[in-house]
């Protein structure tokens, strides 16, 4: 028999809908992909040929639970070159993507009836891992009007005897927003003994201003962070943690029987990713500011109500109520009839539920196109 939380456990709506996308693919229709949160650009060659290169010396055995020492100074030597820190290689546990150190974290954390306090829109997953885990998600909603930001001192409301930590994600998805550092640094003046966990996924994607990592603000912090967005290696499947250096040992020890290690030859990739050339990733983000701007100016156009702007990862959240307020019924009805595959708002909370989540990591002509045939299909 099925475990009843096995059997509670919600769809991830995205993924259902790229999964149909493809089916109608398969049956010879077009589909504009506005969906996934997937970077349509190819891995760079010289990550690829570093990957190729252990494998050919034979690099496809275990390496050590936390990751291969080069791949974790690489990690420790950005931040602290980027940000300024000394953070301690020691402090980091290579992943195999960032869904599984996010799983680490609250597994080091949570007892049954634990709360971790998050935004409203939030991205699918982070409540389903709580629950999951017997903990609860405490929701803070959020407001259009100052780009569904979480504000400390409405997190700091949230807070409760059973407050085990508070998470936060910027660049945000499914927002686009990019939190302040005074946001930061109030998040972490109101946390005290809590722990912050931040999801730093889309971190070095953003159009505004300057990156900014929740370690420049305190050491008592989780930090979630790898190569699928960035780096355009979202198949590779490579993340990383960074944790306080007391949960470390715990941490390893859940890796070690979970997990045992990330797959060797592609934590070679990683530190060429880190360590060679630049050039594509600044070039990619100026792509994606391109596309930035033009799909927010088309989704006014149609009528979608966006009263912020997103400045960071590739997604913008539409209202799309004036249309249909049931966001999963009218995207499965763009996508079987316009062919454009977007992503339901209800995915994301109550807070997204009249929503549109539309992603331009496609080509400026496939957004076009896919702004054309919604437009079409909305005005009929």
């Amino acid at each position: 028999m099925i475990s009843g939380k096995a059997e509670k456990l919600p769809p991830f709506h995205v993924m259902e809908v790229l999964e149909r996308a493809r089916e109608l693919e398969s049956m010879g229709k077009d589909i504009i992909h506005l969906e996934i949160g997937e970077p349509d650009f190819p891995t760079a060659p010289h990550i690829c040929e570093a990957a190729s290169f252990a494998i050919a010396k034979g690099e496809t055995k275990y390496t050590h639970s936390q990751g291969i020492p080069e791949l974790r100074e690489a990690i420790a030597g950005h931040y602290n070159e980027k940000f300024k820190l000394d953070l301690d290689p020691a402090r980091i546990v290579v992943t195999s993507g960032t869904s599984p150190a996010l799983l680490l974290v609250f597994m080091s954390l949570i007892e049954h009836g634990d709360e971790v306090i998050m935004s409203d829109p939030y991205y699918a997953c982070y409540p389903n891992f709580v629950k999951y885990l017997g903990g609860n998600p405490a929701f803070v909603r959020t407001k259009e009007d100052n780009g569904f930001n979480m504000g400390y001192e409405a997190a700091e409301r949230a807070i409760t005897s059973r407050t085990k930590a508070i998470l936060i994600n910027s660049p945000c998805n499914p927002t686009g927003h990019v939190m302040s550092p005074e946001n930061l640094r109030g998040i972490s003046g109101i946390a005290g003994n809590i722990p912050v966990i931040c999801d730093e996924i889309y971190q070095g994607l953003i159009y505004k201003g300057k990156d900014h990592t929740i370690l420049e603000y305190t050491s008592n912090a989780f930090v979630l962070n790898g190569f699928s967005k960035l780096y355009a290696m979202t198949g590779w499947r490579l993340g990383y943690l960074i944790a306080p250096k007391e949960f470390i040992r715990t941490v390893q020890k859940i890796q070690q029987n979970f997990f045992i290690c990330a797959n060797s030859f592609v934590q070679h990739a990683g530190i060429a990713a880190l360590t060679g050339p630049q050039d594509h990733v600044r070039e990619m983000v100026a792509t994606y500011d391109t596309r930035r701007k033009f799909i927010i100016k088309r989704l006014k156009e149609i009528g979608f109500g966006i009263n912020y702007e997103p400045d960071g990862a590739y997604y913008v959240l539409a209202n799309a109520e004036e249309f249909n307020p049931d966001s999963l019924d009218l995207s499965r009805r763009i996508l079987e009839e316009a062919g454009v595959a977007v992503t339901p708002g209800m995915d994301f909370g109550d807070g997204a539920k009249g929503y549109l989540r539309f992603s331009y990591s496609n080509s400026i002509e496939n957004i076009g196109e896919g702004m054309d045939r919604i437009e079409k299909y909305l005005r009929k």
